[in-house]
């Protein structure tokens, strides 16, 4: 039997054939994006620890958007974006704008040698209005602009910039959105930056775990339309070990499919040696990189909660660590922010991101 080309998408920003367990977030976007009317989902945020899929939504929902009509630029929060952002425009509108169309003609004159009225339409010196000359000739051919922005990083000047320069688009009535995505620290300090409240009143996505049925899913389909057959038991164990984490979704069905990547069935062999390999690279990329960006305050909180089975209390928490409730509650929110952990009801917490409780404390040992 010949190679079967692979088709799990493991590696960073890679759109899946199937975004398992984001069906009602595209919905929501295809629906603004085809409304004549404006929808509050033409801005959203998401946030969500590593590996929940941030940046493949963004990207496929930029596509989506273009496929009914807008005008999609991506980029990431890093200097110099605005002008990223205004070249890509350009370069993706190249056949709908006039960039040089920063002069209108309001009269026309008689006089010995002629004369000609011409005011300036906007200060083209000025990002902002570089923008809405772009924005304007982009509406009134009958679009929009989308712009996405990944890994939101609120200390970036302009980062600020471009949302409140948004805003004065939105009030102006200008078809314009705009997409963001970030760790969920990073996403809470941007909210909380005054200059940019109103991105409060933005539609917010908490990208978390997927439902395993989901999850199951997704695997059988991308290995049934990529004409192969999947043992059941090793899906069954396939899906337990992914534990609804996007990322590994993907890299189980892309390890245990290259095993025997000339056979016309993933066996239960395959399935259990790829979660293998899998699990030692989620290690690697995913818990190792969120376990170096604690502190040791952070650090001595979470193993704190390693004393507890499954979920853990402030009140506990607070005699473990004899510190105040002010204090727990402010590590709490901090790793909350982070994605590490979750809230599942009031005062209580468990790990939020999967297997980071098994390497911590392997970590503990050490």
């Amino acid at each position: 039997m010949e190679y079967l080309e692979n088709p799990f998408t493991p590696s960073f920003g890679e759109v899946p054939a199937h975004l398992a367990g984001r069906q009602q977030i595209i919905r929501d976007l295809d629906r603004a994006f085809l409304s004549q009317r404006r929808r509050p989902e033409l801005t959203s945020i998401f946030s969500g620890a590593r590996g929940t899929g941030k940046t493949a939504l963004m990207s496929s929902l930029a596509t989506r958007a273009e496929s009914h009509g807008w005008i999609a630029v991506k980029t990431t929060a890093l200097p110099g974006m605005l002008e990223e952002i205004e070249f890509g425009a350009k370069r993706a509108a190249g056949h709908l704008i006039d960039p040089s169309n920063n002069f209108e003609v309001t009269g026309l004159g008689i006089a010995p040698l002629g004369s000609i009225e011409v005011n300036r339409v906007h200060d083209a010196s000025t990002w902002r209005y570089r923008m809405s000359d772009i924005i304007d000739q982009l509406n009134e051919a009958g679009t929009g602009l989308l712009v996405t922005v990944d890994e939101v990083d609120p200390t970036l000047d302009e980062m600020i910039q471009l949302a409140a320069t948004y805003q004065h688009f939105v009030t102006d009535g200008k078809r314009v959105a705009l997409l963001m995505a970030g760790l969920p620290n990073n996403v809470s300090t941007l909210l909380n930056h005054k200059t940019v409240s109103f991105l409060r009143r933005a539609q917010q996505y908490h990208l978390g775990r997927i439902a395993d049925y989901d999850v199951r899913e997704a695997l059988i389909r991308t290995i049934q339309e990529n004409d192969r057959l999947a043992d059941a038991e090793g899906i069954d164990r396939a899906v337990r070990s992914i534990s609804g984490f996007p990322f590994l979704l993907q890299l189980v069905g892309y390890r245990a499919w290259d095993l025997t990547s000339d056979s016309k069935e993933i066996s239960s062999h395959d399935f259990d040696l790829g979660i293998k390999i899998a699990r030692d690279e989620m290690d690697d990329r995913i818990l190792a990189a969120t376990y170096r960006e604690l502190t040791a305050e952070d650090k001595r909180f979470l193993i704190a909660m390693l004393d507890d089975e499954e979920e853990s209390t402030t009140a506990d928490l607070v005699e473990r660590l004899k510190r105040s409730p002010q204090q727990v509650s402010r590590y709490r929110r901090r790793m909350i922010d982070a994605g590490i952990i979750g809230e599942r009801g009031r005062g209580i917490v468990a790990f939020e991101l999967p297997f980071f409780r098994d390497y911590l404390a392997a970590q503990c040992v050490k």
